[in-house]
């Protein structure tokens, strides 16, 4: 008997969750005042739950290390918003929506979760219109929407280039509006540093104000973890410097599950890496995958060149090129899912048709010519200009194509310093979302009683792999329309609790375990940086635990890790004082985490013999180089259970995924 309870609704499933809603215990308004909530993090998912549970009438202590939610990694989201309003008329619908999902998953996501997204994602669109997010606009007016990766209609809302960031201005807004009421106390600048259980229930945590040092104390009836994803375990990703996993794995180590670490998205549009100095990776949109082509040199002695300074690409003739993708995946050419996109760009560069001269030839190009020609037609003959000139039709395609993605075409220019108008874009897969995470039910809460889970930190929706512009998706799914109404069946047997003292043996414990961590960093007497023990992790997991993996690599990188381990905690050099702000001491408790974590993932990787979606096993693939599933042994979530400081010791736990209303077959784009 599995330990996991999914706590599935039982009933068809297009009825689960407005039955359960139906049947769960509520919290009345009059009483809402007297419980207390904890969320960290602050970005689209912590953001949007911590304004609704406000807007509610609970009181809500938010807490985020930046120096202001503005700052959250969501505003980082280009491309835009899945959402099943099927405006374009194209043949979307719920269903179609539930179904792309779990497919792009490579159908190892809970049928009863995606779904549950897909029936709520129109109202998010609603909320945000409200709001006043600048979505972008067709000729008479109407939302218009974007086609993106694996699916087959256009349902991506978008607000140019810089979708994540107009929705998090949408959710801030809504905090400010209860920061000035006094139902939201905001803690910015400050960090999480232990979850604190008592009598067996999530009832506060630990945290150190960045700036000043402290060591504070917090209570609360339920703790929400909204903190983001694992994506820079390897060092260079396209996160954020300062995203992490500290949060989750701190809960993890107290009782939470970590459910499927192994499955990591590789994004296929990045900016390719320049140098062994490089601490961050930029993305570049997938809707930009909408209008642009991606193809190396069909002849080798072309990539050559290319790579030597010898040949520009625009001078490779068209019968010359490689649209690798198209060749391949006919019915869903360049907008195949990421996953399929990455490691077919990924086996072009492997044969030698890399076009970029780093270290490892690693790039391909994104090209917008034929989209700039075929729209410049376009828009002559909506100008009634007869015989346009190339010139015209090159300024009048151009136009259309600044008009969508400036910003993004802006941004790689001063970047890269060429022109992607007239010079293709060069890119190449980078980390970039990590579908696993801390194991929760159907009500977002995590094997810690009182311990919610919501937005990329928790594993629910995504399966193997995240179809683009869902991750917006889910966190505003999870904050606006699904916690809300999940912890309140939770809360309800709190309305007489009163508030949680902090003066208590588990909140002394918690404390004393942060304050001798800290001692320990800073009077260390090591001689390496935090960094330098960061860049030795991401060496390895990059090399044996990315794009392309092998039982003899991920064995060589558990044993490597581990020792990575044990000298990072035998040489580290934290410098600094306790009193004040400290970066690298804020660095040297994610990184010690990223550590541990990474080996997990490791392990994660090596029990799953097969691929599927992020997780590509190059002895479980097809003669054709595709991903090949076990869904008679590998059905299943895999969620790990802390047992010591040894991670090689975790206990796995499955989940059986169990499909009733979806065909389970071999995922094909072709």
């Amino acid at each position: 008997m599995s330990k996991l309870d999914s706590k599935i609704p039982a009933g068809p499933l297009k009825d689960k969750w407005k039955n359960h809603k139906d049947h769960m215990n509520l919290v009345a308004p009059n009483n809402r005042d007297k419980i207390d909530i904890i969320v960290v993090g602050t970005g689209l998912a912590g953001g949007s739950a911590a304004a609704t549970l406000a807007e509610q009438g609970y009181n809500v202590k938010a807490f985020c290390y930046q120096d202001s939610p503005r700052r959250a990694h969501s505003i980082a989201a280009q491309g835009g918003i899945n959402a099943a309003k099927n405006y374009q008329g194209d043949g979307d619908s719920t269903y179609r929506l539930f179904y792309d999902t779990i497919k792009g998953g490579d159908y190892r996501a809970r049928e009863a979760n995606v779904y549950r997204l897909a029936e709520v994602s129109a109202n998010i669109i609603d909320q945000c219109v409200s709001q006043g997010v600048p979505f972008g606009r067709d000729y008479g007016g109407q939302l218009d929407n974007r086609s993106f990766g694996g699916v087959q209609v256009k349902r991506t809302f978008y607000a140019k280039g810089q979708t994540g960031q107009q929705l998090l201005l949408g959710a801030y807004s809504s905090m400010s509006r209860q920061i000035g009421k006094g139902r939201i106390k905001m803690y910015n600048r400050h960090e999480m540093m232990e979850l604190v259980i008592v009598d067996g229930k999530a009832r506060g945590i630990i945290a150190r104000n960045l700036v000043t040092g402290e060591i504070e104390r917090h209570s609360a009836h339920a703790v929400v973890i909204a903190s983001g994803g694992y994506g820079n375990v390897y060092f260079l990703s396209t996160n954020a410097m300062g995203s992490n996993v500290s949060a989750a794995w701190k809960i993890h180590k107290k009782g939470a599950y970590f459910a499927n670490p192994c499955y990591v998205q590789i994004h296929p549009t990045c900016i390719p890496v320049h140098g062994t100095q490089q601490s961050k990776l930029t993305l570049m949109s997938e809707s930009l995958r909408n209008s642009g082509r991606i193809w190396v040199p069909k002849k080798i002695e072309d990539s050559v060149a290319i790579r030597e300074g010898k040949l520009r690409p625009e001078n490779i003739k068209e019968e010359d090129r490689d649209y690798y993708l198209e060749r391949r995946y006919p019915a869903f050419g360049n907008l195949v899912p990421r996953d399929v996109a990455s490691r077919a760009g990924k086996e072009r560069c492997d044969a030698g048709f890399g076009i970029e001269n780093n270290d490892t030839k690693e790039g391909v190009y994104l090209d917008f010519s034929t989209e700039i020609i075929k729209k410049g037609k376009e828009a002559a003959i909506e100008k009634h200009i007869h015989n346009p000139t190339d010139q015209q039709i090159y300024d009048l395609g151009k136009a259309w194509v600044e008009e969508k993605y400036g910003n993004l075409f802006v941004m790689y220019e001063k970047i890269t310093a060429d022109d992607p108008y007239k010079t293709p874009m060069k890119i190449y897969p980078a980390v970039h979302y990590t579908m696993g995470g801390v194991w929760v039910d159907y009500n977002l809460q995590s094997t810690i009683p009182g311990c919610f889970v919501i937005g990329e930190a928790n594993f629910s929706d995504h399966g193997a792999n995240r179809l683009g512009a869902s991750a917006l998706m889910q966190g505003l799914a999870d904050g606006y329309f699904v916690l809300p109404y999940t912890i309140a069946d939770y809360l309800s047997a709190d309305i007489r609790t009163g508030t949680i003292p902090t003066n208590s043996a588990d909140f002394d414990k918690a404390e004393k375990e942060i304050k001798d961590k800290i001692n320990f960093f800073l009077n260390n007497k090591g001689t390496h940086s935090v960094d330098h023990f960061h860049k030795k992790l991401g060496h390895i997991m990059w090399n044996k635990v990315g794009m392309g993996r092998t039982p003899e690599g991920l064995k060589e990188a558990i044993a490597e890790i581990a020792q990575v381990k044990k000298e990072f905690w035998a040489d580290v050099k934290v410098p600094g004082d306790v009193d004040g702000m400290n970066t690298e001491l804020e660095k040297a408790f994610r990184v010690a985490d990223f550590i541990e974590l990474g080996q997990l993932m490791a392990i994660d990787a090596l029990h799953r013999n097969e691929s599927c979606g992020g997780h590509f096993r190059e002895d479980h693939a097809t003669p054709e180089g595709e991903a090949e599933r076990d869904d008679v042994n590998f059905k299943y979530v895999g969620a790990w259970e802390y047992q010591s400081d040894d991670i090689t010791t975790e206990v796995l736990h499955k989940e059986d995924l169990i499909y009733e209303n979806i065909e389970v077959k071999a995922r094909s784009y072709k």
